[in-house]
Order: structure tokens, then sequence, then C-alpha cells
């Protein structure tokens, strides 16, 4: 058993320990779904035949989410890190939506809705990108807001709810994921939404002007949107260690009774809380539609705005853990495919790994018991900094 001690690193041990108890169950799973391991014959073999399995199934993973550099042969070492761009391209949108979930927590909020709020704003953000023909960069800003505002309005419907009639906002926010993945669904089978000549449900893509600048050259995705996601993490940190406003919502999330007594107005700061997370979750889906899909379908939202829970309790609540978080999420995501591709390990493996994570966050006494250390508790629905000796 491992003993693990005090050091300046102990606010990132608990997702990193959990991290790589995923990956180490996960390797299990690799190496005994894998038909050479089961064949060899002595426990040595069997060892060594899973190491191998688990291990080339991680280096593919690595390659497909970092560098790989089958890719830089005959071109430029830059081409190598390709598969980084398509990391920072999944990682953008989660970051953002992360961030709604994160900023929710530190405010005494479940938002279970980000997914809702993340498919508004791109449908925002679509409407002006292919409805209107207007100037570079006023384009691409007038859409990204419009998805904002659109997608701050339904999360803050939820916040108004809960601080009027006390509605669950856990309830309130599942069901209207509901209601916005279905009124997707019909946005786009009306011709102010359907592409011209297609019957399939998708939009006409957004307009040259409304698009996201790249990064790295046409031949990377990378684009702007990581930069706004990245700005927007320094504005919840902001907003959250800095301003007035913040210390409302951290004062409301640690003790609502002792909040009010203090003169603070409870229910405004829950609803300005669910209107900034709707904001930012809507940004993402914004992000998503102007940075790399560009045309609105019902599977535009994808699992983003539930992987940005799992984002949110991996990253502590906190803006900096979340960017982190998203973007190990981001690489998984864009790993899976090519460890699936070139070990034929199943792409579920990911799923299992992301799955093994959050039960790890949300176990965080079986933590403690594995590596032997003390101090973790569990306050306010996530993980927080109580370490003892």
């Amino acid at each position: 058993m491992m003993r693990i001690k005090k050091s300046t690193f102990q606010p990132v041990a608990l997702p990193a320990l959990a991290f790589s108890l995923a990956l180490f169950f996960g390797g299990l799973l690799i190496a005994f779904s894998d038909s050479v391991v089961l064949k060899a014959g002595s426990p040595i073999k069997i060892f060594r035949a899973g190491l191998a399995a688990a291990g080339n199934a991680y280096l593919a993973l690595f390659q497909g989410a970092v560098y790989d550099p089958n890719l830089a042969r005959g071109h430029t070492i830059l081409q190598g890190f390709y598969p980084l761009s398509e990391t920072m391209v999944s990682a953008a949108p989660l970051i953002l939506a992360g961030l709604s979930v994160a900023l929710a927590f530190r405010a005494g909020l479940f938002n279970i809705g980000a997914q809702g709020q993340f498919i508004f704003g791109a449908v925002g953000a679509s409407f002006v990108g292919f409805h209107y023909n207007l100037p570079p960069v006023i384009h691409v800003i007038l859409a990204m807001l419009a998805g904002v505002i659109l997608a701050g309005l339904w999360g803050g419907m939820v916040g108004l709810l809960k601080a009027r009639t006390g509605a669950h906002e856990v309830i309130v926010t599942i069901m209207l994921n509901y209601v916005a993945s279905y009124f997707l669904l019909y946005l786009l089978s009306t011709t102010a939404f359907l592409q011209k000549g297609r019957k399939d449900p998708i939009a006409p893509q957004v307009g040259p002007n409304a698009r996201l600048p790249h990064l790295a050259g046409e031949s990377m995705r990378v684009n702007a949107g990581i930069l706004v996601a990245l700005a927007a993490a320094g504005f919840v940190w902001w907003l959250l260690s800095r301003s007035t406003w913040g210390f409302r919502f951290r004062a409301v999330g640690a003790n609502t009774a002792a909040a009010k007594t203090a003169g603070i107005s409870v229910p405004f700061v829950m609803t300005s809380a669910m209107v900034i997370c709707g904001a930012l979750a809507g940004l993402g889906g914004a992000v998503h539609v102007l940075g790399s899909d560009y045309s609105l379908t019902a599977g535009t939202a994808g699992n983003f705005g539930f992987d940005a829970i799992t984002v949110a309790l991996l990253g502590r609540a906190q803006p900096i853990g979340t960017v982190f978080a998203a973007l190990l999420f981001g690489a998984l995501r864009a790993g899976g495919l090519t460890m699936q591709a070139n070990t034929s390990t199943p792409i579920d493996i990911v799923l299992v790994i992301q799955a093994l994570v959050v039960l790890f966050i949300a176990a965080p006494t079986l933590v403690r018991k594995i590596f032997r250390f003390k101090g973790l508790k569990v306050s306010g629905g996530i993980v927080s900094k109580g370490w003892n000796g």
C-alpha cells in the first residue's frame, strides 16, 4: 500500500489519484478483454501480455490525443501535433460547460441543465451565423452573444423557479434538458432552420465571417474557441475570488441561512448565478458551432453537457481545475478513436475510465483507504480541501 504525505500538491491529489485509479482499472479491462491475454498459458505470460495490451492501448491513446510521430513523417513536426489540435477542439466547449456546472456548485446549486443550455447557445449562434451577412469580427461576436443571451435566459428561468417557488434545480434542469432536445428537433424541421434541399435535420452552415479563426492554419481545426474558453475561466476565477458578486455566490453556497441573515438577497443570487451558468454553457454551444461543426444538427450537443458535470467534479469546482479536467477529457475524446483503430480496443473503455473517475471522485473515503491518507471530506456536494496529517 502506498502512503501519501503532505505536500504543496495536496489540492490536486484527489483528482490525480482518482484518474490514476481509473487508468489502472481501465488497463485491467483492456488486458482481460484482449484475446491474446486470454489465450496465454502461464501467469507470467498473462501478466506480460496484459501489460503489453494495456501499454499499447494507452500509447495509441496518447498518439491520438497529443502527438503522433507518424503524422510528422514527410511533413513538418507541427503536423505531428494534429491530435493535440483535436484535443483542444473538444476541450474548448467542455471548459465552458464545465465552468457553468462549477460556478453553480460554488453557489450551492447543482446545474444538471448544462446540456439544454448548451443546445440553446448553439441554436442562437447558428441562427445569427447563417441568417445574417455581417462584417468579419462583428458577425462572430454577435453570433456568440446571441447564444450567450438565449442560454442565459434559459438558465435564469431555473434560478427564478428555484428562488420563487422552491422547485429543486436538479429536477427542473433534467426536465428542461428534454425540452431543449425536442425543441431543437422541432426547429430543425422548420423552414427557418432546415437547410434547403435537405430532408434530414440539419441547419445551413454559418457564414465564413461568423466562424472562429483557426490558430494553426487550415490543416488543423484548433480555433479561437480555446482562447474564448480560457478567457471565460479567467473571468470565473475573478468573479469568485475578487468580486463582491462572487463573494455573495460563495456565501449563499456555504450557508443560505447565514447569507440571508447578513442581508444578502438569496433569490437574486440564485437567479443571477443560474443566468451566468446558462450563459457559460451557451457560450460553449456557440463555440462548438462556430468553431468546428458549422452546421446545427440534432446531435450537435453530443454529451458535452453531461460530461461537464464530470469535468466540474474532477476540477473540484475550481476554474483552473476545470480547465485541466476538460483538457484531460478532450484528450480522452480525441484519443479514443485512435486507440480503437490501432489496437482494436473498444472505445467504450474510454467511457469506463470517465465513469471510474466519477466513482473515485465521489468516494473520497475509498481513495483515502487505498492510499492511506487522512483528511478528505465532502462538503457542499464536492470534495473540499480538508487535509490533515
